[in-house]
């Protein structure tokens, strides 16, 4: 091998081990930055009742939460239940009528996971269906609290946001997508008679 060849293929390998080194390095930093964003999450601000939240999908505002055993038709259920209540307004941002409002209000719970809310509208006290964009309206969602377990005095809401794209990365067609809690609302349990 004459000199020319040899100095040529040991440049060639000091750039692909300085290369190699390098990739390395971001790997590390960036394995160690995730690390530490997961060790260390943002906290999620607390807001007080009737400050209007904006989850990117959803305008919400929480206003109270009470215990009662009628739900807010004014029929009683078939057996006995305790139903755990949040009145809240709502404005759907989006361009199209929908009804997943659950996936973004939910209630920090017992010990036992609660079934999925019910939503009613206040206007007519009846089961909501679907909420038409840009149309203020005022709910009530009522949790089935479990038999046995004491209400507290206070829950803590957690209101998550969600992001819309016009491609998502699977199938490249638009939509809504979760994202983390932006906020949480502490309310005071107002006990039935």
């Amino acid at each position: 091998m004459t000199e020319p060849t040899r100095t040529t293929v040991r440049q060639r390998l000091y750039a692909f081990l300085i290369a190699g080194l390098g990739g390395l390095a971001a790997s590390a930093i960036s394995f160690s930055m995730t690390l530490y964003e997961a060790a260390h999450p943002p906290k999620v601000p607390v807001v007080q009742a009737g400050q209007q939240i904006d989850t990117g999908r959803w305008f919400v505002t929480l206003r109270t939460a009470r215990v009662g055993t009628v739900t807010p038709t004014g029929v009683p259920p078939s057996r006995p239940v305790q139903l755990l209540m949040v009145d809240l307004d709502v404005v759907n941002r989006s361009a199209t009528p929908n009804n997943v409002l659950y996936r973004t209000v939910t209630l920090s719970a017992p010990a036992q996971k609660l079934p999925m809310p019910t939503v009613y509208l206040d206007r007519d006290k009846y089961l909501a269906g679907y909420f038409n964009p840009n149309m203020p309206e005022r709910l009530t969602m009522a949790w089935e609290w479990p038999a046995g377990v004491s209400v507290p005095d206070k829950v803590t809401i957690t209101v998550t946001g969600q992001i819309y794209k016009l491609r998502d990365n699977l199938y490249g067609a638009s939509g809504w997508y979760d994202r983390d809690p932006v906020a949480t609302v502490d309310l005071p349990v107002e006990k039935a008679l």
